[in-house]
């Protein structure tokens, strides 16, 4: 698993907008209204493929030359580059938003008492998972 990835991506430039595909990364199909837009919809695609393909124990494969990379009309190639630890991390700490049952006795009283459900169950799983 490496820190920082670089891929080809090919812009295909229609009057609808830009479609972007990964030629190394099937599958990962971004698309924008704008050059910028298409950019920072490229990078954050990569890292969500990327990121998904590191979690399922793929094979990230090497990146294809960009002279090796053939373009039709209206498309350009624009490397993008990522940097993967802090994405990583982000992932690890987001919120998992999870649908649970209570009587609705409990619930009551829970939410009398202005009781943190979210709070109330992390503390409780760390503790039965023994994670502190």
């Amino acid at each position: 698993m490496k820190d920082t990835y670089i891929f080809p991506a090919v812009f295909d430039y229609a009057e609808d907008g830009i479609s972007i595909e990964f030629p190394d990364l099937p599958g990962c199909l971004p698309c924008a209204d704008t050059v910028d837009e298409a950019v920072k919809n490229a990078k954050e695609a990569l890292m969500l493929h990327l990121y998904g393909m590191e979690q399922d124990n793929e094979e990230i494969p090497e990146a294809t030359a960009v002279n090796k990379i053939k373009l039709g009309s209206n498309q350009a190639i624009i490397l993008i580059d990522v940097f993967m630890p802090p994405f990583r991390e982000k992932q690890k700490t987001r919120f998992v938003k999870k649908t649970l049952s209570i009587p609705s006795w409990l619930n009551a009283e829970a939410e009398h008492c202005g009781i943190n459900f979210s709070a109330v169950l992390q503390e409780a799983l760390k503790q039965h998972l023994q994670i502190h």
